[in-house]
């Protein structure tokens, strides 16, 4: 029998585990690649030499495909999936299926009609540990089960930092559509359709605008003689992925992110004796999902992970030979119809989004923020609106986060690679300010959508001659490895930066081509540095200051001890308009860097005074990192055979501990820039009002 050819329609992140699950995949083969971004398709379809389509009309019409994955953004499943099925093609799609369990059922319906399969995309179901776990329900192991909980606690970035404008965040119901199907789905493959009994939503987080959304939501449901409690949290907190039965023999335990299962179970010992027996033998269980685990990870070096491995098995059970009723339309419909009536018990006012204010006047922008829906980029779009300058964002959306502005901002889409559309863009607008970054995995990714686009942006702002343009490097591309330097405007960049982390290193080429441009063009360019940024809005995991594990652990770059250069966020948004504004600034570059007040370790301690978290920090040996990073580059190239793998050397790494001081003279003396001077204040804003902890 031939091997069934799948196409995978939407080509973002979720979109490689797809792929790579195919390809580990008996009876299946990647043969297409749909997206209307060609660049996104391309690279995607480049290591397998599979064709690209821009839609699926053209993949439908090819006839190179018998099934499709659609992975794109829920609101468009429907339509797509319809076509889809109505032209013979079996459909897998990514959850949620639909935006409610009416169009479930319509999918459904579709694949009935054509005589296809539709099939719910709920991965986790395909963890070698569910099969375990189903196994042991199936075979009584675990008695009579009374109840099940399942647990989705994770931290949910962009309800504090952005990006506002996916879909996700679109409504506040979106947020249990969007996790809520990986809940349902155990619950509904266990034991069958639930019936909701009660929702409660909390923990409510403000996006901008004053638009809350709950952070917290749990639903209590019966199947059967089943309790049944799902829990999703998306705060700060321990990442607690599970499902954890309660059955008359036993409790079972499976962490399906790190695909582990552990059972607690009585014995038949009497008194000090029963719960060493009981204590040991979880140990025993623990050591052995530990170690079963390691030596997976080993073997494959690091390529089959619990999140790989959930879409490898949900792919093997849907291209086996025998049908598995855990990937049935049924038990999507099912799983979609619990959170419709989940939803339906929530108060109205608590899944209203806020109404976007109302425009009494067109925005007359003078400015340009590219990168203005992220977290310096917002700061500066309000800075400048409250100074009464009228702003226009570019986004990849035409939604931004700035709902209660309508009269002062517009958000509009424009390619940085498409230098017309930039052109047009800035019609009308004197100064520029360029946030934008994209993070590549090879050079060749970063000069192509780092380098390339910033010189595009700055053709384009020669062309409308704009008064300003201000780009945002990063301090980053210093050699801060030298506890005796004081870094300056003055100071150079390394003069061979191949051996840099790739940041570092796109950053100071961009800088290297605009200054160019500046001396034999006449670009009016100024260059700003920010150093570790905070602010409300701002991350609590900043990578700036250590390797995080989750929120409550992180190993700092170094020891910890020495000053390091962060900023506020109000700050260095004050900072850039100063540049965009100022003659003296022309051509010119400032580091934004705060007033020495804190070290990472002292960081950490205010938060745990401010905020009674205390989070676990070690110091980081930076040679150790790189030498393990030297390690997984050689595994990468040689037995992966990735021949573009990038190290940087030992210095790169020791100067990510921020080990030299930054004087900040120079904005102060020609912008006349002021950064905060209290700690009192400093902390203020950047421990107890960043929302750090989201809640």
């Amino acid at each position: 029998m031939s091997p069934k050819r799948i196409g995978l329609v939407g080509a973002g992140y979720i979109a490689s585990w797809h792929a790579d699950a195919i390809g580990a995949t008996q009876g299946a083969t990647l043969a297409a690649i749909c997206d209307p971004s060609d660049g996104a398709a391309q690279a995607l379809a480049e290591p397998s030499g599979v064709p690209v389509f821009a839609s699926l009309d053209a993949l439908i019409d090819s006839r190179t495909c018998d099934a499709v994955h659609i992975l794109t953004p829920p609101h468009l499943h429907l339509a797509l999936g319809l076509q889809a099925l109505e032209a013979g093609l079996d459909v897998l799609i990514e959850k949620p299926v639909a935006e409610n369990a009416e169009e479930t059922r319509q999918l459904a319906a579709a694949a009935a009609a054509s005589c296809a399969r539709f099939s719910p995309g709920h991965n986790f179901l395909g963890l070698p540990s569910y099969d375990r776990l189903k196994r042991m329900i199936g075979q009584g192991d675990l008695g009579r089960v009374s109840g099940i909980e399942v647990t989705w606690a994770l931290p949910l970035a962009p309800l504090r930092s952005g990006p506002y404008n996916i879909w996700l965040l679109r409504e506040p119901r979106n947020l249990l559509l969007e996790l809520g199907p990986h809940l349902a789905a155990f619950a509904v493959d266990l034991f069958g359709p639930l019936e909701v009994i009660a929702t409660d939503v909390s923990k409510p987080v403000m996006l901008p605008g004053d638009d809350p959304r709950p952070q917290s939501i749990r639903i209590l449901a019966r199947a059967g003689h089943v309790d049944v409690t799902l829990t999703l949290s998306m705060v700060e907190t321990v990442d607690d992925r599970s499902v954890t039965l309660r059955g008359s023999s036993g409790r079972a335990r499976l962490d399906f992110a790190a695909d582990t299962l552990v059972v607690e179970r009585e014995n038949a010992s009497d008194l000090v004796v029963n719960p060493l027996r009981r204590q040991l033998d979880l140990a025993r269980q623990h050591a052995r999902e530990g170690l079963r685990n390691g030596w997976i990870q080993t073997r494959s070096l690091n390529t089959r992970g619990p999140y790989a491995q959930s879409f490898r098995g949900m792919c093997a059970a849907i291209y086996g030979a025998a049908e598995d009723g855990r990937y049935s339309a049924e038990a999507a419909v099912q799983a979609m119809q619990a959170l419709d009536d989940a939803l339906a018990l929530v108060p109205a006012e608590k899944l209203t989004p806020k109404a976007p204010a109302v425009a009494t006047r067109a925005p007359r922008p003078t400015a340009l923020v590219i990168g203005g829906t992220g977290f310096i980029g917002r700061a500066l779009t309000r800075g400048l609106v409250a100074g009464g300058t009228d702003v226009r964002v570019l986004s990849r959306g035409r939604h931004g986060p700035f709902p209660d502005l309508p009269d002062n901002v517009e958000t509009v889409g424009v390619s940085l690679k498409d230098r017309a559309q930039l052109v047009q863009a800035m019609d009308g607008i004197s100064e520029v300010y360029n946030l934008a970054r994209a993070l590549g995995t090879s050079w060749e990714d970063c000069l192509e959508n780092d380098v390339k686009p910033a010189v595009t942006i700055a053709e384009a702002a020669l062309e409308a001659g704009v008064s300003r343009l201000v780009y945002t490097g990063t301090i980053a591309s210093y050699d801060m490895s030298d506890p005796a330097a004081t870094i300056t405007e003055t100071t150079g960049f390394p003069g061979d930066m191949t051996g840099r982390n790739l940041y570092a290193r796109s950053k100071a080429e961009c800088e290297r081509r605009l200054t160019a441009m500046h001396r034999d063009r006449g670009l009016p360019l100024t260059i700003a540095r920010p150093g570790i940024v905070v602010g409300p809005g701002g991350p609590l995991q900043h990578w700036g200051i250590g390797r995080w594990h989750g929120a409550g652990a992180v190993r700092i770059w170094g020891s910890g001890d020495n000053i390091l250069p962060f900023v506020l966020n109000d700050d260095v948004a004050d900072g850039l308009i100063l540049m965009a504004r100022s003659d003296a600034a022309l051509g010119e570059d400032f580091n934004l860097i705060g007033e020495p007040m804190l070290s990472a370790r002292g960081y950490f301690r205010a938060i745990h005074d401010r905020l009674g978290a205390k989070i676990r920090v070690s110091s980081g040996n930076l040679t150790a990192f790189w030498a393990a990073d030297a390690i997984k580059a050689m595994l990468k190239r040689h037995a992966l055979g990735r021949a573009n793998v990038i190290r940087p050397t030992r210095a790169d790494w020791i100067s990510r501990a921020h080990l030299s001081r930054f004087a900040n003279d120079k904005p102060k003396e020609v912008l006349g820039w002021r950064p905060e001077s209290s700690r009192e204040a400093f902390l203020l804003k950047a421990v107890d009002r960043a929302g750090l902890f989201g809640f």
